[in-house]
C-alpha cells in the first residue's frame, strides 16, 4: 500500500479530479445544471469552477515535477476539506441539492490519502 500512496501520486490523483470537475461547468453548463440543480448566479459557478481548475492544474504540475511538498499538501488538503464542508453543510441544510453530498466522499478520501501518503513516506 505504501508504494501506491505517495505525495506525488496523491497530487496527480487530486489534480486530475479537480481539473475534470472544474472544467465540467465551463465546458457544459447545461449538463452541470442538470445534475447539480438550477443556479441563479452562474458567474459564481464559473468562478468556483475556474478556482478548482487552477488548483487542479497546480497539483498536476507539482506531480509532474515531483514537487508535492508541504505547500502543495496544504493546498490539497485545505481545498478538499473546504469543498467537503461546503458540500455537506449546504446540502444537509437544503441550500443546495443533495447530490452535492456525493462529492464529500472523494474529498474525504483525498484528505485521508494525503495523510496516509505522508505517514508512509516518514516510515
Amino acid at each position: 500500500m505504501s508504494a501506491l500512496l505517495t505525495p506525488r501520486r496523491m497530487s496527480l490523483l487530486q489534480g486530475v479530479y479537480y481539473t475534470i470537475t472544474g472544467l465540467w461547468p465551463l465546458l457544459s453548463m447545461d449538463t452541470f445544471l442538470a445534475v447539480t440543480g438550477p443556479k441563479t448566479d452562474l458567474w459564481l459557478v464559473r468562478t468556483v469552477a475556474l478556482l478548482i481548475t487552477a488548483i487542479g492544474i497546480a497539483l498536476l504540475i507539482a506531480a509532474k515535477r515531483n514537487e508535492a511538498n508541504f505547500s502543495i499538501t496544504i493546498l490539497a488538503v485545505a481545498s478538499a476539506a473546504s469543498l467537503a464542508w461546503v458540500d455537506a453543510y449546504y446540502a444537509l441544510t437544503g441550500v443546495i441539492w443533495p447530490v452535492y453530498l456525493l462529492d464529500t466522499f472523494p474529498e474525504v478520501a483525498l484528505i485521508i490519502g494525503w495523510l496516509l501518503a505522508h505517514w508512509f513516506e516518514r516510515r
